[in-house]
């Protein structure tokens, strides 16, 4: 009797090479549907699925391999007496081979027009059933759902007359991954149709995009794996013109600054380093944008990470090649732009389409046994309650400064402040154990320019010292949350010093 193998594929890359190979090795093939019809048209012998089941495909083909003809052939222990005597009473032979992938759900998903019916209709049952059989019976069946395996398989066959254990194993661990994906996709899709926030399970799936050659540190082993439908918006999706791979840091690094830039409409230049932004400007022009990005702090950005929103021109590039960094970001560079940059053998240049910006997926991160999962802080300064707290309200020029400080400080380590004015940051003060820390740094840093600056703080005054020191460093407005039991406190030494005081009703605590 000859060995029969189950060819069911919905992407046909490599199928009939693989299928006249095992043609040659004598295996018996069964096909249904549109790869029964491929093969048969190239010249491979090919049993219909519905022969062996004695039952036609029905219900749209919906029901066609859910058969104990079909899965007592890949369940049998073929070694097991019991189950050779009942395969012989029911006429049923087993299946050694299994080459099966899926309905394609995911890209039927991505389609922007797609309708909840077409959706539906790319859920696959059989398939799954039959590749989720074969894996559990790995001891007998060997099971194919990705095409780059099917060399290895063939030469196993070829040379050894069946394949190994090893190699089965592998294989069946490769199909749980896949149904496992598959249907988190398809649990999440209806997830969200049904509007559930958060179900009493959630699982999520992810694609290797690239080994790293370590971690956060070299000792810790990495690597960058990316949503299958995660924002186009994002690192994982963007491409590399130039440069050496990303490493971990820069990753999360050039994650930070994508998400400052998006938060500006105008040109606007992001400089950040260990996940925190050493220098924002924005001008007329982008190359006007960086040069107010270095002014904020030309010692930091040194092997920082640049994100712009605007196309990098030859006056732009010219600038940045002056100082060494780590990657710049922007939608696109011009030609001139890039033999400029180019010139640098290491600076990795990506491109990302800022266009598709405005979705936002909830942010996960994940603590010893468990995940975290909120939602992101997209809240803006055109979303707040402004009230202006104080005696006197912020001038024209202050309130730009106050809008820059609050759209940086929320992207900020807490404890976080900003001084800032209309046009850059001054000074930063990030990830501090207490705010009037974070300010004394921001103040520092900024120094002489902090005189008729602005200062955004990602949370409430506790007591009225960081005012104090605000005061004293020369700063003339102030935007915070407030909500502290203390706020009259620093609204009166606010008054003292002819400080004009913005409340926005919402912190921005960022870990």
């Amino acid at each position: 009797m000859k060995k029969r193998a189950l060819l069911s594929v919905s992407d046909k890359n490599g199928i009939l090479e693989f299928a006249q190979a095992l043609a040659k090795l004598e295996y018996e093939i069964l096909s249904t549907g549109g790869t029964m019809k491929h093969l048969k048209e190239n010249g491979v012998p090919v049993t219909a699925v519905d022969e062996v089941t004695g039952f036609p495909e029905i219900m749209e083909g919906r029901v066609k391999t859910l058969n104990p003809m079909i899965h007592g052939g890949l369940l049998a222990k073929q070694d097991d007496a019991a189950h050779q005597a009942q395969m012989t009473e029911h006429g049923i032979q087993p299946i050694h081979i299994v080459c099966v992938n899926l309905y394609p759900f995911k890209e039927t998903i991505l389609k922007p027009d797609v309708s909840v019916d077409d959706a539906i209709e790319n859920i696959d049952i059989g398939g799954p059933a039959m590749l989720r059989a074969s894996a559990k019976n790995h001891a007998y069946v060997t099971v194919i759902v990705d095409a780059a395996d099917y060399r290895q398989v063939l030469e196993e066959l070829q040379t050894e007359g069946q394949t190994t254990l090893d190699t089965r194993r592998r294989l069946a661990a490769k199909v749980f991954r896949h149904t496992a994906a598959y249907d988190a996709l398809i649990s999440g899709y209806l997830t969200d149709l049904a509007g559930e926030e958060f179900p009493e399970q959630v699982t999520f799936t992810y694609e290797l995009k690239q080994p790293l050659r370590y971690g956060e540190n070299p000792h810790q082993k990495a690597a960058f794996y990316s949503r299958p439908l995660g924002s186009d918006f994002s690192i994982a999706s963007a491409e590399q013109l130039h440069g050496k791979e990303l490493s971990y840091n820069n990753i999360q690094d050039a994650n930070a600054a994508i998400q400052i830039v998006k938060e500006f409409n105008q040109p606007a230049a992001v400089a950040v380093k260990h996940m925190n932004p050493c220098g924002v400007g924005v001008g007329e022009t982008v190359a006007e944008a960086f040069n107010k990005a270095y002014e904020a702090d030309p010692v930091s950005i040194f092997g920082g990470i640049i994100a712009l929103n605007r196309e990098v021109d030859a006056e732009t590039a010219e600038k940045l090649s002056g100082i060494f960094l780590e990657i710049i970001i922007a939608p696109s560079f011009t030609v001139e732009a890039i033999d400029l940059l180019t010139k640098k053998k290491n600076i990795r240049l990506l491109t990302i389409p800022f266009e598709q910006h405005t979705k936002d997926a909830w942010n996960t991160v994940s603590v010893e046994g468990g995940l975290l999962m909120q939602q992101p802080d997209t809240f803006g300064f055109a979303d707040a309650d402004i009230r202006i707290a104080t005696d006197r309200e912020p001038t024209e020029p202050e309130w730009e400064a106050l809008k820059l400080g609050w759209a940086v400080v929320k992207h900020v380590k807490s404890n976080a402040i900003v001084v800032s004015d209309a046009q850059r940051t001054l000074g930063i003060g990030a990830g501090q154990m207490n705010r009037v820390g974070a300010a004394n740094i921001a103040l520092t840093q900024a120094g002489d320019r902090a005189n008729g600056a602005a200062l955004a703080s990602d949370a409430f005054f506790p007591m009225d010292d960081t005012v104090g020191a605000a005061a004293k460093a020369g700063i003339t407005a102030i935007i915070q949350p407030g909500g502290s039991v203390k706020d009259e406190d620093s609204i009166k030494k606010a008054n003292e010093y002819g400080i004009a005081m913005v409340f926005t009703g919402v912190r921005h605590f960022k870990h």
